[in-house]
């Protein structure tokens, strides 16, 4: 008997380890629950409600395929390799099969699992997954990790272009299998999100299943990616492929994707338009982040990429950070994006960017606090793009943008929000303001009361401030 352990990867189709398991017998499927280690990740409510949700619709699916699912609740991950001993013993398994998870603690548990159930000759066999190439195997020709994205992008449009990576073929149905697991099964606490409203809300504005994700993925290549170069950055409109939240999760796969990207070149790595271009750079920034991650542990405990930025002195202001986490910091771009988040568990990414680096440069608030705040309240919270984003726009990470460029909100938000409907939709006090007022409302000496907070910082005096800060290190 084969235990396929489910992680980040909810979905039946192109899934490396699903395949590789059925094709060595049959087969029952493990999901670990742990809310407590989900915690201290900072994982968001928005993010495992969707998680929850989606391991739902796997159960339908791995039952239609007569592949029982056993739920454990296990709250953290250092008794998973001892519990999962114990299990594999009692259910006689052969050999345990998941797919690679790059996180510290991830690699760490993983490792340790593989020395307890090969100590009893029980396999733990990990497969290539969530990137487009292996973790580790992109190098320079010194054979070290690229640091920056122009190179890493360059090699992977090479190796791109000798060949794309495949789909896994449909894993066909096994015979019945005869396994009792109820006395396996947990309930499972944190199960009890999914009953409450805000699991409502979220169910409207994400609904699960491989097919709708796979339907919007489908409809962004035919339909929007064309135009993506010239609209992605202009947040009020649809004009983004809102598959991060999917993706991270694994309900649809990198590899789906590509092969979606390139299907009307029947597969072959050719690239047409400007827009498909900006797309696939866009999934290779996702990739480069995540081989970061891999290669430069450090990233993940807190740590500068760059280290010398480790001395930036960072500024201790509660009311400014509070201020910047409800949306109320009197910068409407800022605002809004805010406070979508708060209420949607997503932002557009340009505004994640004016967010950021508006918390950064101009409030001068350590960008960890921004990183947590980010992976408490996204749907698509990802420690890699999330650590990665908010290390380029604080000017401490691979490929940082330089310490004195900084992002003015106001000629942001004038550029991208032109007619102000994206401020208008999220700070409804402004809404009866007109496209050139909208942006910097208190600029306007006609503009008197509203109930709207004043800016919380002087953009050109807090610009300056923030160049003498990294020029002192």
């Amino acid at each position: 008997m084969q235990l396929i352990w489910f992680r980040q990867d909810l979905r039946i189709q192109d899934h490396a380890a699903l395949w590789h398991a059925t094709r060595s017998g049959n087969c029952v499927a493990l999901v670990i629950l742990s809310p407590e280690q989900w915690q201290q990740h900072d994982d968001s409510p928005a993010k495992q409600i969707f998680y929850l949700r989606q391991l739902e619709t796997l159960k339908s699916q791995l039952h239609q395929l007569n592949i029982p699912l056993l739920t454990k609740h296990i709250p953290l991950w250092k008794d998973v390799p001892h519990e999962m001993l114990q299990l594999c013993q009692r259910l006689g398994i052969d050999a345990v099969h998941a797919n690679i998870e790059i996180g510290v603690n991830e690699l760490k548990r993983d490792a340790q699992m593989q020395e307890k159930l090969e100590k009893h000759q029980i396999p733990f066999e990990l497969y290539h997954d969530q990137t487009i190439f292996p973790v580790g195997s992109i190098c320079n020709k010194s054979n070290q990790p690229y640091q920056v994205f122009s190179a890493f992008k360059k090699r992977c449009y090479e190796l791109l272009s000798i060949g794309l990576p495949q789909c896994y073929p449909a894993v066909a149905k096994q015979e019945k299998i005869e396994l009792n697991l109820e006395s396996e099964n947990t309930k499972i606490s944190a199960l009890t999100y999914m009953q409450s409203s805000a699991s409502d809300q979220l169910q409207q504005l994400w609904p699960v299943t491989e097919d709708y994700a796979l339907n919007i993925l489908n409809h962004f290549v035919d339909s929007k990616i064309q135009q993506y170069q010239q609209e992605r950055d202009f947040p009020d409109l649809n004009s983004t492929s809102r598959l991060s939240a999917y993706l991270n999760i694994g309900t649809v796969s990198i590899r789906q994707c590509l092969q979606a990207v390139f299907r009307k070149q029947n597969g072959h790595f050719h690239i047409d338009n400007a827009g498909q271009q900006t797309w696939l750079d866009e999934l290779l920034w996702r990739e480069f982040y995540q081989h970061i991650l891999y290669q430069f542990p450090a990233v993940s405990k807190h740590q500068p990429f760059k280290s010398n930025t480790q001395k930036v002195q960072w500024r201790n202001a509660e009311q400014d950070l509070h201020a910047w986490q409800q949306g109320q910091t009197g910068i409407p771009i800022v605002d809004a994006g805010m406070r979508q988040m708060l209420q949607t568990g997503w932002m557009h990414n340009r505004v994640r960017m004016i967010t950021a680096m508006f918390l950064t440069k101009n409030l001068l608030i350590d960008w960890r606090l921004g990183e947590k705040w980010f992976m408490q309240h996204l749907i698509d919270g990802n420690l890699a793009a999330n650590n990665g984003g908010w290390q380029w726009c604080a000017s401490t990470g691979t490929d940082a943008v330089p310490y004195f460029r900084i992002f003015n909100p106001i000629t942001q938000s004038q550029k991208f929000d032109p007619n102000g409907d994206y401020i208008r939709t999220w700070v409804p006090e402004l809404a009866h303001l007109d496209a050139k007022k909208i942006h910097d409302p208190y600029a306007y000496p006609q503009v008197r009361k509203l109930n709207y907070p004043r800016a919380i910082v002087d953009l050109s005096l807090s610009r300056k401030r923030a160049i003498e800060a990294f020029k002192a290190i």
